[in-house]
């Protein structure tokens, strides 16, 4: 388990969360999460394994039966005018009073929020077609979710919190949102985390990686740094608890093979140098993904 030390300066702050739906299986168990001010961190999980609640916990938005949820030093289910300001949030499926048009909606959400950029807003409306005056229910499905993104956008928040925004995005529109959110953080420090099933998305803008198993966090860091420091081994059980201490490597997951064999992920110190002969490979985002989760 990933263990977090108490900070004052994190931008939100999971501690001991448990959390389980009415009647049904447990989502969340004694979960730790820490997000630092300036982190993009993408957000990894199979289908079911609660990413969603998560992210509705953590935005205060859901109620967990233990642990605490801070954003900003307060408590999620109680924040005040001016922490709700600071947030932006693209859930899943997004209430777009569909009545409206892209026009009246930004402008009555405008009212909530004392830092607006309508330069940004024009600016993205423009660049992603989105016409102002066309009543929200004719437009796209991908039209919709830039219009929710370009809503969570607009307020230049200090957390934006997004839940497979990319979904109903074609190719080019997904790279240009990523572009977006990357300069969220380049221009203004802000804490960005999303979850995505596009993995290709992720490697192009996700700094950090976080993956959900079981009800936890089983590992979060630096994408860059697990690419250059996981592998996989291969070898008796013997053999690979001795390679294990010598190298001071931190074990992921280790599967059996039989026969006294098993295949041990594994991240390894930096200046750790695997000895010749050693069964290794290096890994993907993909095999991180499939072992992790």
């Amino acid at each position: 388990m990933t263990h977090f030390p108490h900070t004052d300066s994190a931008t939100a702050e999971l501690t001991g969360v448990r959390l389980s739906y009415p009647k049904g299986p447990l989502v969340l168990d004694g979960l730790d999460w820490q997000l630092q001010p300036g982190q993009v961190v993408g957000l990894l999980g199979r289908n079911g394994a609660g990413k969603t609640t998560l992210l509705e916990a953590l935005l205060g938005l859901r109620e967990t039966d233990a642990g605490q949820v801070r954003l900003f030093g307060q408590e999620a289910l109680k924040p005040d005018d001016a922490t709700r300001a600071r947030i932006g949030y693209v859930p899943q499926h997004s209430d777009l009073f569909e009545a409206f048009t892209p026009a009246q909606l930004l402008a009555y959400f405008r009212s909530f929020y004392p830092r607006w950029n309508q330069a940004k807003v024009d600016g993205l409306m423009s660049r992603w077609d989105i016409r102002p005056d066309q009543p929200i229910r004719k437009l796209s499905g991908g039209q919709k979710q830039r219009l929710s993104i370009i809503r969570a956008l607009a307020h230049e928040p200090d957390l934006l919190v997004l839940d497979e925004p990319v979904a109903s995005l074609d190719p080019a529109g997904r790279r240009d949102f990523l572009r977006e959110l990357v300069g969220q953080v380049m221009d203004r420090g802000a804490t960005v985390v999303f979850s995505t099933h596009i993995l290709s998305d992720l490697e192009r803008v996700a700094f950090n990686v976080a993956f959900l198993n079981g009800g936890r966090i089983a590992l979060q860091a630096p994408l860059d740094e697990l690419l250059d420091q996981v592998r996989a081994f291969t070898g008796s059980v013997t053999e690979m608890a001795t390679l294990m201490a010598r190298l001071g490597a931190q074990p992921l997951k280790r599967t059996p093979l039989g026969a006294g064999r098993e295949r041990v992920l594994a991240r390894l110190p930096a200046e750790a140098a695997v000895p010749a002969g050693v069964a290794v490979e290096r890994v993907n985002l993909d095999d991180l993904f499939t072992e992790l989760t």
